[in-house]
């Protein structure tokens, strides 16, 4: 393969460094044989169709054995479905899935590899699950003594922990693979600033190595890296839909749609009974009160018929969040503030469901794992108006920023 020179004004993944110059790293990865943690939605900067495994393969990287997230490989399958075992297609690797039979690369597995690789873009949002494949990826490799590189890349929504938005998890009782550490929502770290400070959160003696993506400023939306985006996930298909996300996903808890299999999923909410033009105007008069509520966004009513449940083929009367201004936009409020005011204009249509999954197979208690604080839904239900004047205390992540400090990688 021939790859591009990277220059100094331009935004580029960590696995065009390593492509560029591997010198970078201390370790020698042509050296034995190695694993590699991806999907599809993993691509080459320089050349966005060139897919990172088939990049590190075609220049003679000695990898042996694939590793999938949730959604597989080829990143379409279904959410929260358990993947199978499977070769890849690209390369002819066996793939192993890290979202079904085991979360955790298997210690016999790995005591055959010299090190893994991680190279999965992320989406900036605490429950996206993609950064705990990481830490299940993490703890393994400590354990069987292997090294960790993390070819890094840029958090879409931006790294300024000033946007971070809580509830920081309660880890005690709320736990699972949509949040494994005491951190927001909206967290404003990369995947290797992420597993810096993780591995220091839980003290893992791991032989860990990132590689920073070149070009990238903490105040750069993904706008601004000048790149296409690459659908992360069915759901995930764009810049949009990962800004809101944050925020609708909480939604998967209740009986409206996220607006699944729609060509905007996450940037509207709906369901056939919501009136959402009443719902719209009382958000207004809320935001006309408490300044920054629904800062840098506004609020439209739609119609959309989602392909998947809930409400599937049923004709919805939605509420699109259009997005004014990215960086004051602060998706956890909005979210939580549509939420508190349909379940007050709709008490009798509104309910909280399951959501299974093969991480959650009952489905039980989604909102918690998502919300993270048992605190947030007593509050929503029985004290709406209290709730939501409290909300910037609530999502207050302000500790966050010292908390991550001295293992932040970008300027």
């Amino acid at each position: 393969m021939t790859h591009r020179t990277v220059l100094p004004d331009r935004v580029y993944f960590g696995v065009d460094v390593l492509l560029e110059d591997p010198s970078v790293l201390s370790l020698d990865l042509r050296r034995g044989a190695w694993g590699l943690v991806t999907n599809d939605a993993a691509r080459c900067s320089g050349l966005p169709e060139m897919l990172s495994r088939r990049a590190i393969t075609d220049a003679g990287y000695p990898v042996s054995q694939l590793f999938s997230p949730e959604h597989g490989i080829s990143r379409t399958g279904e959410d929260g479905r358990a993947m199978d075992d499977q070769h890849d297609p690209v390369t002819g690797l066996p793939v192993c899935s890290l979202y079904g039979k085991t979360m955790q690369p298997p210690d016999a597995l790995l005591r055959r590899l010299s090190g893994v690789l991680f190279d999965i873009p992320d989406i900036g949002s605490r429950f996206y699950t993609y950064i705990w494949t990481l830490s299940h990826v993490m703890e393994a490799c400590a354990e069987a003594k292997r090294p960790l590189v993390v070819l890094d890349r840029p958090n879409p929504l931006g790294g300024l922990l000033s946007a971070a938005e809580g509830p920081v998890l309660d880890t005690v009782s709320c736990s699972s693979f949509l949040g494994r550490a005491p951190m927001p929502i909206r967290h404003s770290l990369s995947a290797g600033e992420f597993a810096r400070w993780l591995r220091a959160e839980w003290q893992l003696d791991l032989d860990l190595h990132i590689v920073p993506a070149r070009g990238w400023k903490r105040e750069f939306h993904w706008p601004h890296t000048g790149l296409p985006f690459v659908p992360t996930s069915p759901a995930m298909p764009s810049y949009d839909s990962a800004l809101c996300y944050p925020g609708t996903c909480l939604f998967e808890a209740t009986n409206l749609s996220t607006g699944r299999g729609t060509a905007t999923p996450f940037e509207h909410i709906g369901a056939p009974w919501l009136n959402a033009r009443r719902v719209i105007a009382h958000c207004d008069s809320l935001a006309r009160n408490h300044p920054g509520m629904l800062a840098g966004l506004r609020l439209e009513e739609t119609h959309f018929v989602p392909q998947e449940e809930p409400c599937k083929m049923k004709e919805c009367q939605g509420i699109r969040l259009i997005v004014t201004e990215p960086e004051v936009m602060r998706p956890v409020r909005a979210g939580l503030m549509l939420m508190t005011v349909i379940r007050q204009f709709h008490p009798d249509s509104f309910t909280w469901k399951t959501y299974p999954t093969a991480a959650n197979p009952s489905g039980e208690g989604h909102f918690e794992r998502l919300i993270g604080d048992l605190r947030i839904r007593p509050q929503l239900e029985s004290e709406p108006e209290s709730f939501l004047r409290r909300l910037p205390e609530l999502l207050d992540a302000s500790g966050w920023k010292e908390e991550v400090r001295e293992h932040l990688l970008y300027d």
